[in-house]
């Protein structure tokens, strides 16, 4: 095209000082779609985090550069669009050409398919999820080139064809290869279908449904193996990356430390309720244990600090990184400066970062500069566990499920509200007199808590 130069390349920012790739993990916008200034035009993975990347200004999508799936370093161009003062430039002569000419030109403009053999990325995803037949799809893009708007117009009219009157030029052309397309999704379509239809509330997305995991399709040679396979996305493989790195490099130890929690649960049951009608979120535990944690992190400094080969370098800021698990994923968003937040501050920061979490709304900024990991593993049960370290960070410590025990005290029994503490060191930086002591006055704040313990 005479204008193509004049087209814009958006490319792949720098969406963290440390960042050098980022993995396209979906395109929210197919080529001839209108695209406003700052609307998001595609959702990019990185080691992190989810984040979507907006358009520079307005204009119509040309060209997608770079496929879903593909890692792209930064400043490489991910796809091209064509502003809406340059369409509407190119459009003019042709209009002005085509009202003298009359009918002829008409007819040779409505018969061009030069792009009609390309399809995007998202076109093709999308005909696949719904079995559609992209050869049988009269495209309403440049060149007749099918857009995502033309699928889904033929998913709604409940067909495999939007228009089945073509051009004699059109019929010549040569359709591509649908095979894959339709042989592969006919022996899921009625599995796909119902999955589709159910919206989950919880997870990455809520506005959406999830993509199904993609799944082998047992063939006749393949059906007494009893298996399928499911694609491994790129935060799984992030979560696989970092994990293997941790456990490799990092030489574990673990230890243990019961703690009376009976105080804690009396505090915490008097202040629920005002809490909530004053802040409007729940009053947990968990911003009791933090605070605890942080008190004793200031005593022991050298449990926030990062191994360095010849050097060991402590953090004077405490980064708290919490565990949050998704339906999918295990994301550490950070809780900067706990040390100089109350109890009411942790509460408020704690349900924030888990609300954006599992509403796929954590930035960057959300999800750096850790230094020190809490997982609260007893919301969902357990009792005892042997996390792994948050690499670089030199420990992580777990909080266990409150359970009720007879315990003696002064030679006497008494049922108590008890709960284990999990503490993962690097035994690089960290010894078990040191660690110990940590964790004996994290349990020494934990039981300090009374009913005359203040929130703010």
């Amino acid at each position: 095209m005479a204008d193509r130069d004049q087209w814009i390349e958006i490319t792949m920012p720098q969406l963290a000082e440390s960042l050098v790739s980022a993995t396209i993990g979906k395109w929210l916008k197919a080529p001839g779609d209108a695209v406003d200034a700052y609307e998001p035009i595609c959702e990019v993975i990185t080691d992190k985090v989810v984040a979507e990347i907006p358009a520079t200004e307005s204009g119509i999508m040309q060209e997608l550069i770079a496929n879903e799936g593909e890692t792209v370093e930064v400043g490489a161009v991910i796809c091209r669009m064509k502003s809406h003062e340059l369409a509407a430039v190119s459009q003019a002569p042709a209009s002005s050409s085509t009202a003298n000419a009359g009918e002829p030109m008409s007819a040779s403009l409505s018969q061009d398919t030069s792009m009609r053999g390309r399809f995007s990325p998202a076109v093709q995803k999308l005909a696949q999820e719904h079995g559609i037949d992209l050869g049988q799809l009269q495209g309403t893009g440049l060149g007749g080139r099918i857009t995502r708007k033309d699928v889904l117009q033929s998913i709604e009219q409940g067909g495999t064809s939007a228009a089945p009157v073509r051009s004699e030029q059109s019929r010549s052309v040569p359709r591509p290869a649908e095979s894959n397309i339709q042989q592969s999704q006919q022996a899921v379509q009625s599995t796909s279908s119902a999955a589709m239809s159910q919206v989950r509330n919880s997870g990455i997305h809520l506005s959406e449904t999830p993509r199904l995991p993609k799944i082998e399709i047992e063939s006749e040679a393949h059906t007494a193996r009893g298996e399928y396979l499911i694609d491994v996305t790129p935060i799984r493989n992030s979560i696989a990356r970092n994990m293997r790195q941790s456990v490799s490099e990092i030489p574990h130890a673990w230890t243990t430390i019961e703690v009376d929690v009976t105080n804690l649960v009396q505090l915490r049951n008097k202040l629920k309720d005002e809490f909530k009608r004053k802040e409007g979120i729940n009053l947990t535990y968990l911003a009791f244990v933090v605070k605890a944690i942080v008190n004793a992190i200031k005593d022991y400094p050298i449990m926030n600090s990062v191994w360095a080969v010849d050097k060991i370098i402590v953090k004077r800021d405490i980064n708290l990184s919490l565990a949050v698990g998704t339906e999918d994923s295990v994301l550490t968003p950070v809780i900067h400066k706990a040390d100089q937040k109350n109890i009411a501050g942790l509460a408020r920061e704690i349900e924030d970062l888990a609300r954006k979490t599992r509403e796929g709304k954590l930035t960057l900024n959300d999800m750096t500069g850790g230094t020190f990991t809490v997982n609260n593993t007893g919301s969902f049960g357990s009792i005892l566990s042997y996390p792994i370290i948050n690499y670089p960070q030199a420990a992580i410590v777990t909080f266990e499920s409150i359970v009720k025990k007879p315990v003696v005290i002064d030679d006497m029994i008494a049922v108590r509200s008890m709960a284990n503490m999990c503490l993962s060191l690097d035994h690089r930086i960290l010894d078990g007199v040191i660690c110990g002591r940590f964790l004996q006055r994290v349990k020494e704040n934990i039981e300090s808590y009374n009913l005359e313990t203040k929130l703010y």
